[in-house]
């Protein structure tokens, strides 16, 4: 599709903080701005209108499925690699073409925030930085509570040595940390042997039918008592019950997460929710790992200018 053929474009995610990008989607046709949508809006909003749907998961408050697609027959334009907030077996079936990061390496190359949240995420649990800094609020000051451990000398598993594990494993050398490693597509196969090695495993994966809840019962049964996991992949990764009850046991010492299995439902719910207010060492971001300004400003630019390769049928 040529830049100078006007297209409709509905855009489900916020944009207008960063420099210049929403300018820049205008510039390939009119768009409808719509980054407060609910899905219950969708009983009452048609997107059969649009030719191309721009959306990212990190707003997103439903996903892109028969109910809120229903006939829609253009594109949609995600600026993101994980795919879990559209429904891709039903834009197979529709036809939809489906257009993400996850193949743009010159751009991820080019974008290590969600790693280095992964560090920074590792560091705050291991140190009990989030709990120090609330009872300094309270008017604390007393560093027995706090006690944590040093990163040197740990053993890191890393699952997933692709682009962001890759990225979290340097800084780990970094700070005198050993890695170890399970990425069965790269000759990495023994997860066992991981989970009994690492005192701390960080998750780098996307989600299929082989990671979901990849970390369960059992897997954290393999674990080191006292140790922790970082995740910034989905929360599909881990079965969120059984992290709970874990930590309830005393067997997992801290779960640092930047996702929950229900980000498009009603997150009251969440076990991982429920955990927090429990009091379990339990640190939550809410999905901010490629949120950096940086980030943002190279990734939506990129996603905008694969427009201009959108071809009419």
């Amino acid at each position: 599709m040529s830049k100078d053929k006007h297209i409709k474009i509905l855009c489900l995610t916020p944009i207008k903080h960063l420099d210049g990008i929403y300018e820049h989607l205008k510039s390939y046709g009119s768009v409808d701005y719509k980054p407060d949508l609910e899905d219950v809006d969708f009983n009452f909003f048609d997107m059969t209108d649009y030719d191309v749907i721009f959306c990212n998961p990190n707003k997103q408050r439903y996903m892109l499925d028969k109910y809120t697609l229903k006939d829609f027959k253009g594109t949609i334009l995600t600026a993101s690699t994980g795919l879990n907030h559209i429904d891709i077996d039903y834009c197979k079936q529709k036809n939809i073409n489906v257009l993400s990061h996850k193949e743009d390496m010159e751009l991820l190359n080019d974008l290590p925030s969600t790693a280095e949240l992964a560090f920074g995420l590792m560091l705050s649990i291991i140190r009990n930085i989030p709990n120090a800094f609330n009872d300094v609020k309270v008017g604390g000051w007393d560093y027995d509570m706090f006690m944590g451990n040093q990163l040197k000398g740990k053993i890191i598993g890393i699952i997933g040595l692709g682009r962001l594990g890759r990225m979290m494993m340097n800084y780990c050398w970094g700070f005198g940390m050993s890695p170890v490693i399970y990425d069965p597509y790269k000759g990495h196969d023994n997860l066992e042997l991981v989970l009994k090695r690492s005192d701390i495993i960080s998750l780098h994966v996307h989600v299929t039918d082989e990671t979901r809840h990849m970390i369960d019962k059992k897997s954290l049964t393999c674990m080191k008592k006292n140790s922790y996991i970082i995740n910034t992949s989905r929360g599909e990764i881990v079965n969120e019950k059984d992290i709970i009850e874990s930590l309830r046991d005393g067997h997992l010492k801290g779960y640092a997460t930047d996702v929950i299995e229900d980000e498009y439902g009603n997150r009251h719910t969440s076990p991982i929710i429920k955990g927090i207010r429990d009091g379990l060492n339990i640190i939550v971001t809410p999905h901010v790992g490629g949120m950096t300004w940086e980030g943002q400003q190279k990734a939506y630019k990129w996603s905008i200018n694969k427009l201009k390769d959108i071809k009419d049928d």
